[in-house]
């Protein structure tokens, strides 16, 4: 076989691979009509339909710990009643839509690290691209280094170890 022929069938190989990856990957575009807590928003679209949206790359603290209003109240002032275009990747087991939320081209999800309203999930960093994985890293850092949010707690425990089921001894 011909060696342009071979490049061709490298790069038709190549694109079939990034569509099949993206398969389930579409942009939402919305109002913000509901903030769940931290890192949950519902996103009303043009045709009136409402979408679950788990902020991806993030874990935000339970309602019942601390800072778990704090977090949700952040969120609602940077998402709440505003358009979003909402970078979705897959669905949750319950169902919930995740993605990246950007407003005027702001990542969302970003801002709550940066706060110190939200931990970087780092088990979910592989559904990240390796720029965003550096930001979300790099503000968690900072916020700690700063004392923001959470952070000023002395030992706060992440949401995912919140939710574990207590065992008894």
């Amino acid at each position: 076989m011909c060696p342009a022929k071979v490049r061709m069938r490298s790069v038709l190989a190549t694109l079939l691979l990034a569509l099949a990856c993206n398969a389930n990957a579409e942009t939402i575009t919305g109002r913000v009509v509901g903030v769940a807590d931290g890192d949950t928003i519902t996103v009303l679209d043009a045709r009136q339909v409402q979408h679950k949206i788990r902020l991806a790359g993030i874990d935000a603290p339970e309602k019942k710990q601390p800072f778990g209003n704090r977090s949700k109240e952040s969120l609602s002032q940077l998402a709440f009643g505003k358009t979003v275009d909402v970078e979705t990747i897959k669905r949750d087991r319950y169902g919930r839509q995740i993605g990246k939320v950007l407003v005027n081209g702001q990542d969302v999800n970003l801002l709550q690290v940066e706060r110190g309203m939200a931990w970087f999930y780092r088990q979910y960093q592989r559904e990240q691209s390796p720029n965003d994985r550096r930001l979300y890293e790099a503000a968690e850092d900072a916020a700690k280094a700063n004392k923001r949010g959470l952070w000023q707690d002395s030992a706060p425990v992440a949401p995912w170890e919140f939710r574990r089921p207590k065992r008894s001894p």
